[in-house]
């Protein structure tokens, strides 16, 4: 009694999906829809290779890589290794010529070492078989990527060839789903031993571990990467990170991932919020949200003098380089106050700052408050405010001498204290925190000049900065994000102060982590000085997908591989090249989806 065998029904739009338009074959290429392409074969490989040599050619831009491998006979493998040895003394002991001598001597070792590892270690062997195939529309750039595609084989010591005459069994042979073409076993099969197989896969060896910390991301293997953002020692001097990438890619989801894994840790958690993104977060996970943007919610006074972290070495690293000697804190902030004028007001004289300089160290001592005085022992209304830096000033400009003078700085100095600006700065300092995750919040700035917006900025920063040194033993992460608000090349200083807080971090369980749209605004030549050390400091970069110009200074900057580089051209979201120390990774940030639950609406989703 025979059994009816059902068929299979055809899937027409799985045939459809992996049919391509069109396919021509020709003599040595091919042509697959708008795509021309010509498969290559590895004739010849070194006699050592090393571990992961097959990823310096899987990697290789458009191109698609098949690599095949069937056991063999240790025996005969044997047999003919031996042969091969006696040939290759025989041709040293005949040759006249020292380099082919050399080059005998060379091979006989080669093969005993190998024969030693089969015979007595049991080294699996096999036959091994690659094919390369270039696959790009243009055609002049086809020309170009086949160039490529030998040169990187000569590179690994390789030799290729082109399949001719066997362009379709070779393409044939590149699917999965076909076993391995005769003709291009003949042409294509080496007896090479299983480690070497094995270990030249990129696969080898992949994920990351710090051997502690937390779950960051996941490589292209979907192996782990596990990340302590506080590890140091070898390449790893900071816990600085950097990220960059246009709208769209997913650098907030991927920031607030970063905050959320440090704040379960026990980091302290300072971001500057730009675009209100962050405070649906902050108010998760039980933090304080603070309007920084002229609001009700807190104000930070700039007149309010700051301690001064005291470093071990003396302070002989200042946070700026030219501050001279004996510093104290009202000196310091009184530099620190002509970068903040200068940013508010960019139209200031030489006279107006010398003026001003004057009335400020007359104002600090009507509060009794001098070179000497220990700012760690006042309260924040002991300190002035710009009202009454405005009034002294007004009180000046009724003078006869010099009255002139005070008239025009009087009135530069109208807004902060009595008009729009002085819901931003006239006031003492509301902000008092303990909470693990402040989010300083400076939307409502959208509206105003840059020049508000930079000096705001500032202002936050060395706030944050005072955060982030009090307490050496304290894990402070300061987050700044759309940090090309600080890049004024009228008023370098601000992004001279970034750079060096990135510099001093190290000193006080700190870090900064800044977010940028384009690396363009940092590497201009008015502020390459300073801005390009942004980019380079953090010892973890997070390069994501971008386009144009800025992916060309991208990938000039860093030095990006030409795959390196197609990656972030690709602008894949969620996927990132990452670097951490001098390891590179390609990896795609899986979050889990119970995060996505304290991300909150505002972006980042």
């Amino acid at each position: 009694m025979s059994q009816k065998t059902e068929l299979i029904p055809l899937n027409q739009e799985l045939v459809n999906f992996i049919t391509p338009i069109g396919l021509e074959i020709k003599r040595n290429s091919l042509a697959i829809g708008e795509n021309t392409g010509r498969v290559y074969g590895i004739v010849k490989y070194p006699p050592k290779v090393e571990m992961g040599w097959l990823s310096r050619i899987t990697n290789i831009p458009n191109t698609v890589v098949s690599i095949g491998f069937r056991p063999v006979d240790n025996s005969m493998l044997i047999s003919a290794i031996s042969k091969s040895i006696t040939q290759q003394r025989g041709i040293a002991d005949s040759a006249k010529d020292p380099l082919t001598r050399q080059r005998a001597d060379k091979a006989a070792d080669d093969s005993e070492k190998i024969m030693l590892q089969i015979d007595r270690e049991g080294e699996t062997v096999g036959l091994m078989s690659v094919s390369i195939m270039p696959l790009i529309k243009d055609e002049k750039e086809f020309a170009k990527q086949c160039r490529k595609v030998l040169s990187s084989l000569g590179v690994l010591k390789c030799k290729g060839r082109v399949m001719a005459n066997v362009q379709k069994e070779s393409l044939m042979n590149m699917y999965p789903t076909y076993p391995l073409n005769k003709k291009v076993g003949d042409v294509l099969e080496r007896v090479v031993p299983m480690s070497t197989l094995v270990g030249g896969f990129p696969f080898a060896s992949s994920g990351f571990n710090d051997g502690k910390g937390y779950y960051f991301a996941k490589d292209m293997n979907d192996s782990l990467v596990i990340v302590d953002m506080w590890k140091r020692g070898g390449d790893r001097t900071n816990s600085n990170f950097v990220v960059t990438g246009v709208a769209g890619v997913g650098k907030s989801t991927v920031v607030k991932h970063i905050a959320l894994s440090e704040l379960m840790k026990g980091t302290k958690v300072i971001f500057i919020d730009v675009e209100r993104e962050y405070k649906d977060m902050t108010y998760a996970v039980g933090g304080d949200w603070i309007n920084a943007g002229g609001g009700s919610g807190g104000k930070l006074n700039p007149l309010q003098i700051r301690p001064v972290p005291q470093d071990e070495e003396y302070e002989t690293e200042k946070l700026y380089k030219d501050e001279g000697f004996g510093i104290n804190p009202l000196a310091l902030h009184m530099k620190t106050l002509d970068v903040f004028f200068n940013l508010y007001i960019s139209s200031l004289t030489d006279m107006h700052k010398a003026i001003l300089k004057k009335s400020l160290v007359e104002l600090y001592g009507k509060f009794g408050i001098t070179w000497t005085t220990d700012i760690n022992l006042l309260k924040p209304t002991d300190f002035p405010v710009f009202s009454d830096l405005y009034e002294l000033i007004e009180n000046k400009a009724s003078d006869e001498k010099e009255s002139e003078i005070y008239t025009e700085l009087a009135l530069l100095l109208y807004d902060i204290a009595q008009g729009a600006d002085s819901f931003l700065w006239n006031g003492h300092t509301t902000v008092n925190p303990q909470s693990k995750c402040i989010c300083l919040d400076t939307y409502d700035l959208q509206s105003s000049s840059d020049s508000i917006k930079r000096t705001q900025y500032f202002n936050l920063l060395t706030w944050a900065w005072e955060q982030m040194s009090k307490d050496r033993t304290e894990r402070v992460l300061l987050i700044g994000d759309e940090a090309y608000m600080l890049v004024d090349p009228h008023v370098p200083q601000s992004l001279i102060f970034l750079r060096n807080v990135e510099k001093r971090s190290r000193k006080y369980e700190a870090a900064l982590g800044i977010i940028f749209h384009s690396v363009v605004d940092v590497l201009d030549s008015s502020v390459k000085m300073y801005g390009q050390a942004l980019l380079d400091i953090p010892c973890m970069k997070i390069l994501m997908g971008t386009d144009g110009r800025n992916l060309q200074d991208t990938a000039e900057l860093y030095n990006l591989t030409d795959a390196e580089t197609e990656l972030l051209a690709a602008k894949k979201r969620g996927h990132a090249l990452f670097f951490i120390g001098s390891k590179r990774l390609h990896i795609n940030f899986d979050i889990p989806k119970y995060k996505f639950e304290y991300m909150g609406k505002s972006g980042g989703r």
